[in-house]
């Protein structure tokens, strides 16, 4: 080496794209039965992923595809061969040798009684999935009668932006996942209480604008039942005005950061109504921050 050579170390190129991450192992394929169907699944199929993969409608309200599973709602329970007890079909992996019934007498019976149960104690009256099921199942909440308790509650109206109704609410804890480690990672709400009286709290049961609250409104995302709504939703619905055959959904990316969030804009009588995000698109995988969700008045200004 030459006295005159440089004496550190050249690094090679950078590369042009990050490398791959190592591929994995298929999984292994398990002989299972559905409705008398017999059929091969990979062993990390949940049941629900299996009979979706039939085209099996199973009913579900606290399930969705970007939360965590809790199993709560027990609606897409079905049959196992020699089981003592239905399974959520939700989070219950399949197994070899599996024979599954989705739609037996017990299975429909189970169905109608939860949402009975639900019917008659918490107002469905802006949950049309909900509703469908009821149809679907013959249900009849209101044989339980006038006097059957309810979870009544005034609507909570303390923010500019969302509004919480509770006499809506059926404890799916879908807000309190997406609020929590599935999404915002937040925890500014929980599951308070026990039994009938088990409800969404903040931490201390404080006002939500003095909690931890940081207004992602991905709970209002979540929620199958309208108990979380945009205001604007609220006050158009509570002047008779909503109204979604009037509607326009158009998706665009968020300006205000360099994410690319996908956002859906709802928009009614030329004025955006609610933003919400698709849940097929890997950005954000249906979740938003409060600017890319409320941030939208801006867009209204025409002064």
């Amino acid at each position: 080496m030459s006295t005159e050579d440089p004496i550190w170390f050249t690094p090679p190129p950078r590369p042009s794209k990050p490398p791959a991450a190592p591929g994995k192992a298929p999984a292994k394929q398990v002989d299972i039965t559905i409705d008398g169907k017999a059929m091969k699944v990979p062993e990390t199929m949940t049941i629900l992923e299996a009979c979706r993969s039939l085209g099996i409608d199973t009913p579900t309200l606290c399930y969705l595809e970007n939360l965590t599973p809790v199993n709560v709602c027990r609606v897409c329970v079905v049959e196992l061969t020699g089981a003592r007890t239905l399974v959520p079909a939700c989070s219950r992996k399949v197994e070899a040798g599996m024979d599954i019934k989705t739609d037996s007498a017990r299975v429909r019976l189970s169905r109608k009684m939860v949402l009975e149960f639900l019917g008659s104690s918490v107002d469905l009256s802006t949950a049309p999935q909900v509703q469908s099921y009821i149809k679907r199942y013959d249900a009849h909440p209101e044989r339980y009668g006038e006097e059957a308790e309810k979870v009544h509650q005034p609507v909570k109206v303390d923010n500019d932006l969302y509004v919480r109704d509770y006499s809506k609410c059926i404890l799916c804890y879908k807000c309190v996942e997406a609020c929590g480690s599935d999404a915002q990672n937040t925890f500014a709400i929980a599951v308070a209480g026990r039994g009938f009286d088990a409800h969404i709290s903040t931490e201390n049961d404080v006002p939500l604008p003095e909690s931890a609250c940081v207004y992602c409104g991905n709970c209002i995302g979540v929620c199958p039942t309208g108990a979380l709504m945009f205001k604007s939703e609220h006050e158009l619905r509570k002047a008779g005005a909503w109204d979604e055959s009037k509607q326009k959904q158009t998706d665009t990316i968020c300006p205000y950061c360099g994410v690319g969030c996908t956002l859906t804009l709802h928009t009614q009588d030329n004025r955006i109504v609610k933003v919400t995000s698709p849940m097929d698109v890997s950005v954000t995988h249906g979740h938003l921050c409060i600017k890319g969700r409320f941030g939208f008045e801006f867009v209204q200004n025409r002064d």
